[in-house]
This record gives structure tokens, C-alpha cells and sequence, in this order.
């Protein structure tokens, strides 16, 4: 019998997974997607906003803080996997509001914490530099004063929210890393050179890309100096495919069709009668 880890061996596992190489961070929305991608034999996994808020029946970045703390302690509980939050903004806009968040989202047991230098709500936008930094510095505090060895990862949105400039990515990752981030990382980038800016803008420290449709590959971005590789939404995006594909075809033709593309049952309750 498997002995599980404890929060302390995943966190000095998660670090020791950033110190060399490269690896790939899948982003599960629950339990059950969770426990198969550890089936799978991946290392570690991330929480994803955008997916967990569709499965609650909310839009990405409306679901209320403490149903966000609940499911990363789920999540961190389900796999003996370390677990990095998808924690948004930090949920505040204050200061001492984002410091107190950030201890509370310390103690669910995850092993890593991203903080965007976006404001989140129904229309993205980028903060300053200045209060993104400082933002930076205090989530950096909030996990110090935890002492439970949380890795942050630093955040700059820019390219999701509208912006196509490279330079002021890159001057903010920059300055994360400074401010105390562990791990860097601008969603969005979609060219190799892009990948290539940030690597050099903040080497020696870790890079996160993300991938949401085809085009790089692992040993692709590991050749670039890539540290891990997230696909943030895009496997629950897959499944709501799937799912809204069958579900069109039996509203609106009445038949049946894309019910043979469905996962077996039998294989299924196996995987997870395993899982537990």
C-alpha cells in the first residue's frame, strides 16, 4: 500500500520539478479529471478557473472566493499530485484584501499560486506597472509569512487582454521575478520567438507557456528553454465539445450518432474504483 504524501513532500516535489528540465502541467476542472490525469502519470497538475467555473454553471471569473477555496483544497486533497491554484487576481483589490487571500489559499493544501496583473471581472484589463509589482511583492509576503513553501507564479495577461506588447511583458516579468515570483509566465505567446523573449528576459528562472491549440509541441518548447507547459482551459473546453456535440445532435436531429464516440462505461468505473 501507497503511502500518501504529505502537503510538505509535494511542495519540495513541485519545486524540485522547476529546478531542471521541463514538464507538462494539465489543468483539470474536478475530482474525477483530476485522478486521471495521475492515472496518466503526470507530475503535477493545475487548477483552472475558466474550467471549474463551467462545471459550477458561471462564466470564468464568477465564482465567489470562498467556493474557489473549496475547491482547491478538493483538488489538493483528491491526488497525491502537487497542485498549482489558478488563483486569478488574488480576489482583491487591496492590498491587505490580497495578502489575507493569498494565506487562506496557502492553507488549502496546494503546492503553487499564480497571481495575474490583470483586474478580473467583465471586461479584462491590465493594472499598472507599479501596483502589479507591488501586488507581486505582497503575495510574495503572504506566502512567506505562511511558511509552507508555496511557489508563486508570476502572471503578466497582457496578451489576453488586448495588448500585442512584447516589451512591457517582458519589463513585468522581469520585475516579478525580482519581486519575489518563483516562476514566470505570459499566456498568450504563440510564436517561437515570442517564447524566446521571455526565456532570456528572466533566466536563470523557470518559464511557463501555455498551450491552447496545436502548434508547439513539448520537445519543441523544451528545446526553447521552456520550464513547464500548461493548457489552462482548453481539456475542459474539449469535453464541452464532446458533450455539446452529442447533446446539439440529439436536440436537433433526434438521433444518436455521437454517443459512439463515448467513453465505456465499464472502463471508466474501473479507472476510478482504482483512483480511490
Amino acid at each position: 500500500m501507497t503511502i500518501p504524501k504529505s502537503t510538505e513532500e509535494k511542495r519540495q516535489s513541485f519545486r524540485d520539478l522547476h529546478s531542471v528540465g521541463c514538464f507538462i502541467i494539465p489543468n483539470p476542472w474536478d475530482v474525477g479529471s483530476a485522478r486521471y490525469l495521475a492515472h496518466l502519470g503526470f507530475k503535477a497538475i493545475a487548477t483552472t478557473s475558466s474550467g471549474s467555473a463551467w462545471s459550477a454553471g458561471r462564466a470564468d471569473e464568477h465564482l465567489d472566493l470562498d467556493r474557489i477555496l473549496s475547491h482547491l483544497a478538493t483538488m489538493a486533497q483528491a491526488v497525491d499530485l502537487p497542485v498549482n491554484a489558478d488563483f486569478e487576481d488574488g480576489h482583491a483589490d487591496d492590498i491587505e484584501g490580497l495578502i489575507t487571500n493569498v494565506r487562506r489559499a496557502c492553507q488549502t493544501g496546494i503546492a503553487g499560486l499564480s497571481i495575474e496583473d490583470t483586474r478580473t471581472g467583465s471586461v479584462r484589463t491590465v493594472r499598472s506597472f507599479d501596483d502589479s509589482v507591488a501586488r507581486m511583492r505582497a503575495a510574495r509576503k503572504a506566502i512567506d509569512a505562511d511558511g509552507g513553501g508555496v511557489l508563486l507564479i508570476g502572471r503578466a495577461d497582457g496578451f489576453i487582454a488586448g495588448s500585442s506588447d512584447l516589451d512591457d511583458v517582458l519589463r513585468r516579468l522581469s520585475a516579478f521575478a525580482e519581486a519575489g515570483a518563483d516562476c514566470l509566465y505570459a499566456p498568450g505567446l504563440t510564436t517561437e520567438d515570442q517564447v524566446t523573449a521571455v526565456v532570456r528576459a528572466v533566466a536563470p528562472m523557470p518559464v511557463n507557456v501555455l498551450v491552447g491549440k496545436p502548434g508547439f509541441t513539448a520537445a519543441g518548447l523544451a528545446a526553447l528553454g521552456v520550464r513547464r507547459i500548461s493548457v489552462g482551459g482548453a481539456m475542459a473546453r474539449s469535453a464541452w465539445a464532446g458533450f455539446m456535440t452529442a447533446a446539439q445532435e440529439i436536440a436537433n436531429e433526434g438521433t444518436f450518432e455521437n454517443l459512439l464516440h463515448a467513453a465505456s462505461g465499464a472502463e471508466l468505473n474501473k479507472l476510478m474504483s482504482g483512483m480511490n
